[in-house]
């Protein structure tokens, strides 16, 4: 994982908020969909926000656009931030 990568999470009214710090890679994008996997079927909407995210990877996004998981939670997930387009898996929305 990216030295610098974190994950801010905050859970409000049931909607699941995360905030993505630092640079993206392969591993920063399994910590994702770790914490999306943990946290699906508990919280409504989950919105993503990307504006502290230094640099993204190709094989980091390409990896968390891939991954089967995502694939099947992506309708409930919500991108926002300067990288929210480049990281958006088919299927989610971005802002």
């Amino acid at each position: 994982m990216a030295l610098n990568f974190r994950i801010f999470i905050h859970r409000n009214h049931g909607n699941l908020r995360l905030k993505l710090t630092g640079d993206f890679d392969g591993s920063s994008a399994y910590e994702l969909i770790n914490v999306l996997k943990e946290h699906h079927g508990k919280v409504g909407k989950v919105v993503i926000n990307t504006d502290g995210l230094a640099a993204i990877h190709p094989f980091g996004q390409g990896v968390f656009q891939k991954n089967c998981s995502i694939k099947k939670l992506s309708r409930g997930l919500t991108f926002t931030g300067k990288y929210g387009d480049t990281i958006t898996p088919q299927g989610s929305n971005s802002c």
